[in-house]
């Protein structure tokens, strides 16, 4: 296979930036790739692809009929971002992190942004995360949003741009770090010819993360991962990360409130549970609090966590910060909380709450992306550019019938990057998903997971609707 014929059209690629033009950062990579023998890289993609499945990594598809796992597709052909670059994303990152979680803060405490007209009150009691009995919560070291998964894209002009924010329960890392362990394999030589920054440190980040919320007075503190269970599309990311900090993966059976303490319990007996790492949304966490019927949570748990005596990461009501509407509002909150001008832009986006953009997407649905305001996995969208009449006319009564729900964007010309499709080179759209961790200091993990639509002109990356992935490099 060779580059010779391949052309990045008026998309803006990844790793070339015209016919048989390599960017500098990708120079190298791809003389190493065009010097394989005849068949070589195609033997290299399944084998990198057998040894995903080996590992197990893995994930369900809610609604799949045959209930199967699937294996999400990989492609080994990197994404490269240099130094430079690198530095300007983690510098946006920390600033959006910082202000978001000064926002959550602020809506479950004095609500000065909503007191200054900031932001309309009516948005945040009528978002689905806002959780009302988390008003005067006082998380542990005031952080609330402990692991953020932010999505980003590139348009057609270069620049970047923050697609959403993902403050519950984000997932991918996993695949991040197999991926990287199966690319080392695969390519070995690359590896020792290329200075990239290594992303396997992630799992004692998040360690130090949790463990950041201990109290000082707890000699030998007890962290665990709260999983809803095996049927859990990502259990495979929770029993992983588990097994990689070295503490107990546990389900809600394996939990009680006795004594005003969170208690695990073991065939010793039962022991103490200071830091939960929840993979479970807010809603399950506590019957007694949010869901009644739900047999995911611990009954009790929320009065222990406001008692300080557990913490949880990512705090209850973080969602809030996850709404697509109150998304639009996050350059606002930089400037409120910060004083500064945003890093990162948001994509424009038109709020259909607001009866003149209402009309205006209404007018243009053909031309714009449609989503509704807490879908996520690709679900509850309209690209407008790709769908039929029916189908724009059945979003339009959506939107129409709760115009609160939904907000609408252009439709970006996606970066793309080179993809193996069946026996040659295809460009393929992408978003990257960089992991961001704020303890003791906001850490931004090197690269992201690299979401490619492996469906040609897609622009839906979503492993859940046929996206595959690619390892992410961040040159040193």
């Amino acid at each position: 296979m060779q580059f010779d014929t391949y052309d990045p059209e008026h998309f803006y690629d990844e790793l070339f930036a015209g016919p048989q033009q390599p960017r500098s950062q990708g120079k190298s990579l791809i003389e190493q790739i065009q010097s394989l023998p005849e068949g070589e890289l195609l033997q290299r993609q399944q084998a990198a692809q057998e040894a995903l499945f080996k590992l197990g990594a893995t994930f369900n598809v809610y609604g799949d009929i045959e209930g199967q796992e699937r294996v999400l597709p990989f492609d080994v052909i990197p994404r490269i971002i240099s130094a430079q670059e690198w530095r300007y994303l983690e510098g946006g990152l920390k600033q959006r992190i910082h202000a978001l979680n000064l926002f959550i803060d602020d809506i479950y405490h004095d609500q000065k942004i909503l007191k200054d007209g900031v932001i309309p009150e009516t948005l945040i009691v009528s978002a689905k995360g806002y959780l009302p009995p988390c008003q005067g919560l006082n998380p542990a070291k005031g952080v609330w949003c402990h692991i953020t998964g932010t999505d980003l894209v590139r348009d057609r002009d270069g620049q970047w741009y923050v697609l959403e924010d993902n403050l519950r329960c984000p997932s991918g890392i996993s695949y991040v770090l197999e991926n990287r362990r199966v690319m080392k394999s695969t390519f070995p030589q690359i590896f020792r010819t290329i200075p990239i920054q290594p992303v396997d440190e992630y799992p004692s980040h998040l360690l130090q993360t949790l463990l950041h919320l201990v109290p000082q007075t707890v000699d030998s503190p007890t962290v665990v991962v709260l999983t809803p269970g095996t049927y859990n599309s990502a259990y495979f990311e929770h029993s992983f990360l588990a097994q990689q900090m070295g503490i107990e993966l546990v389900e809600s059976r394996d939990l009680i409130v006795l004594d005003g303490y969170l208690q695990m319990q073991t065939t010793k007996g039962l022991q103490r549970v200071d830091v939960i790492y929840r993979r479970l949304d807010d809603d399950f966490m506590d019957p007694q609090v949010f869901r009644a019927d739900s047999e995911l949570g611990i009954p009790g748990l929320m009065e222990v966590h406001r008692a300080g005596k557990v913490a949880i990461a990512n705090a209850l009501g973080t969602g809030v910060a996850d709404d697509k509407v109150i998304y639009a509002y996050v350059p606002e909150m930089i400037r409120y909380y910060l004083g500064e001008d945003p890093i990162l832009a948001n994509v424009p986006t038109y709020l259909c709450w607001e009866e003149k953009q209402l009309k205006h997407v209404l007018a243009n649905l053909d031309k714009l992306v449609v989503k509704a305001a807490n879908e996520s996995g690709g679900y509850g969208m309209l690209v407008g550019t790709q769908a039929t009449e029916a189908e724009r006319q059945d979003f339009a009564e959506r939107i129409k019938a709760n115009p609160r729900n939904y907000i609408a964007q252009p439709t970006l010309c996606l970066s793309r990057v080179p993809t193996i499709v069946g026996e040659e080179f295809s460009g393929c759209h992408v978003d990257l998903r960089p992991y961001i961790l704020y303890g003791q200091d906001i850490y931004v993990h090197p690269g992201g997971l690299t979401r490619v639509a492996l469906k040609k002109g897609s622009l839906v990356v979503n492993s859940s609707q046929g996206g595959g992935s690619k390892d992410t490099w961040v040159l040193c």
